[in-house]
């Protein structure tokens, strides 16, 4: 009876039917929403708006063509992060094959006897760390797998997998203390030091580092008590066509073969983040230095050639569907950017706040970036387009420069960590295999818990003068 009242109920859509209602609703945008563009000039390679020369222009509402149209082209435009995706998967197939990552994890566990919350916080604090400093980007996706391996040895889920690496990136990311790409640039645009006001963007690191640790513990300890009360399920791992869901202790012994392997990885990571900040490599040279890695981690491991093909593309035909979802993301933002409708949102939204009182405009401002970056997830592009406003509005509303990089900087991280436009987020749900929806349930409570206290913080910096400037 009760199968039969679930089948009659109304199920839950998929992320590619709530992202393709996303789709629609920028068509309709570009009816409702004037068009409209700014003047740009060129910043460090970057093209940023110039405030104040705003002008309407012809409108350019998108057509039933035009939205399957953008589906393709948001396909192609992201075809370097979808095919990245793709032979990540892949490459990581080949690493599990040779049974270094689950035997090195299995050692690591048994060395901390067990204890799960050191190794969780251990990793949470790490990836916060490395992208203080703006190490890691793009390059999270790789270690996706590792957290995701290390859940399933110590009997979680997935989603405590993905969010000990990716939550603990956004830690850094959402507060950009010496990032120099995105807060560099804001801090440019602005006309600040680099790197100045540091100490109030480290409080805010360790007071989001601090929250996001006892909300994934809190749900560690839930589901160890409890199972069925994952939101992955009683068998969150049950959907692996890999078959790896062996016992901990049943991966066998950690051989000096494995830890070659796994030096491999590092050694190439290592490389990797070398050259993006020597040569300022990106997502094709991440997805060249995993290929390599991976033709060096099969000769280690003794994987002939024609395993080696057929172990890659099961592993990439495994996140297939989320390396799909990346591109139709994509399409939502094109038909916005196609109808002229971004600038108008930016300058609509931006003359009004001048009137308000300091510590609400300071708020404000924040809010405005945190809802603004569900259309525009990328940190520098979305500086390029706000900051020209930011400088001028904080100016008028006698708060400091720096607390309007705050504001900005928070604002641009924290709905990263749920937005279906992000192709990164959508990239690493891909690789750890969660359903968009279901991670929806899971990061919503943080998402509400991160601004409160980016609020706060941002009201400490306006009392406080937050300087220089």
């Amino acid at each position: 009876m009760e199968q039969k009242k679930k089948k009659k109920g109304f199920p839950m859509p998929d992320a590619f039917i709530i992202i393709f209602g996303i789709i629609v609703l920028s068509a309709i945008a570009t009816y409702l929403v004037p068009s409209g563009s700014f003047e740009r000039k060129d910043v460090d390679g970057r093209q940023v708006v110039i405030d104040g020369t705003y002008a309407t222009t012809e409108a350019t509402p998108s057509s039933v063509m035009d939205i399957f149209v953008a589906i393709h082209q948001g396909m192609t435009d992201s075809a370097d992060l979808i095919f990245m995706v793709l032979i990540v998967g892949g490459i990581v197939a080949i690493f599990e094959h040779t049974g270094a990552i689950n035997t090195g994890i299995n050692a690591m566990i048994q060395k901390a006897n067990g204890r799960r919350y050191p190794l969780i916080i251990t990793f949470i604090v790490l990836f916060a760390c490395m992208d203080m400093a703006g190490l890691s980007g793009n390059a999270v996706i790789a270690f996706i797998p590792i957290g995701i391996i290390l859940a399933k040895a110590l009997k979680l889920d997935p989603i405590v997998g993905v969010a000990m690496i990716y939550l603990g990136q956004y830690v850094g990311v959402a507060t950009g203390t010496f990032d120099p790409v995105i807060t560099g640039l804001a801090q440019k645009i602005a006309e600040l030091p680099l790197f100045s006001g540091a100490g109030l963007r480290f409080a805010a690191f360790i007071s989001l580092l601090i929250v996001t640790i006892i909300y994934i513990c809190l749900y560690v300890r839930k589901i160890s008590k409890d199972p069925s009360k994952g939101l992955m399920g009683i068998t969150p791992f049950a959907d692996d066509a890999d078959g790896i869901d062996e016992k901990a202790e049943e991966y066998g012994p950690f051989t000096g073969r494995h830890k070659l392997v796994l030096l491999t990885f590092a050694v190439f990571i290592g490389i990797f983040l070398y050259g993006v900040f020597n040569f300022e490599w990106g997502i094709g040279e991440l997805s060249a230095i995993f290929l390599m890695m991976g033709i060096v981690a099969a000769f280690i491991g003794g994987i002939n050639a024609n395993d080696f093909i057929q172990v890659f593309i099961k592993g990439a035909q495994g996140i297939i569907y989320g390396a799909l979802v990346i591109g139709l993301a994509r399409a939502a933002v094109i038909l916005l950017e196609n109808g002229n409708v971004l600038d108008t949102i930016v300058n609509s939204a931006f003359a009004p706040l001048s009137n308000l009182p300091t510590i609400v405009g300071a708020e404000a401002i924040f809010l405005f970036n945190l809802f603004f970056n569900l259309l525009v997830t990328s940190g520098t592009g979305q500086a390029a387009i706000v900051m020209p406003f930011i400088v001028p509005l904080v100016d008028m509303l006698d708060i400091t420069r720096q607390t309007g990089v705050l504001a900005f900087k928070l604002g641009d991280g924290i709905t990263n960590m749920i937005t279906p436009t992000s192709g990164v987020l959508m990239a690493v749900l891909a690789v750890g295999k969660i359903p968009y929806l279901k991670w929806v349930k899971f990061i919503f409570p943080l998402v509400i818990l991160w601004s409160i206290v980016a609020m706060i913080l941002i009201a400490i910096a306006v009392l406080i003068d937050y300087g220089p400037f």
